[in-house]
């Protein structure tokens, strides 16, 4: 298994996982995605790291590195999007990528990592956990626009 971050040749791979992560399935890499696509791979803060084995890319997290006035003017990192293929999970992979992640927050001096689930699978969130995410320091809200 190698854990990297994503390049310019992923886009097919990634949409591939992600059909795992919503309800709409199989996305395709059509001239929006593209367009997305080429604008994420040109911000320097916006980091997918994905875990792959044979080419074939497994599980995926993204993690954005956000400037900050407060705390020092040190950046917080926010990690969304985690996903692994169902026939890969319970093997260390999204893990593996969430550690990327910290150790690329770390690097970028940030003070911390936040991560929202809307998953309620206890499988889940003693995942986040272990990856060293708790549920007591902060309460989340989301508005969906």
């Amino acid at each position: 298994m190698t854990i990297r971050e994503t390049r310019q040749g992923d886009l097919k791979g990634l949409l591939e996982l992600y059909a795992h992560l919503q309800k709409e399935g199989r996305l395709e890499p059509d001239l929006e995605a593209e367009r997305v696509w080429r604008r994420i791979l040109r911000e320097e803060n916006h980091h997918i790291l994905v875990a792959e084995e044979g080419g074939r890319i497994l599980s995926s997290c993204v993690c954005v590195v956000v400037p900050n006035l407060t705390h020092g003017q040190r950046p917080y990192a926010l990690v969304e999007n985690v996903v692994t293929h169902p026939d890969f999970r319970g093997r260390g992979l999204a893990s593996a990528c969430l550690a990327a992640a910290r150790e690329l927050a770390a690097r970028q001096g940030c003070y911390k990592i936040m991560l929202m689930t809307g998953s309620k699978r206890e499988s889940t969130l003693r995942l986040y956990e272990r990856a060293g995410y708790n549920r007591q320091d902060k309460t989340a809200f989301v508005q969906w626009l």
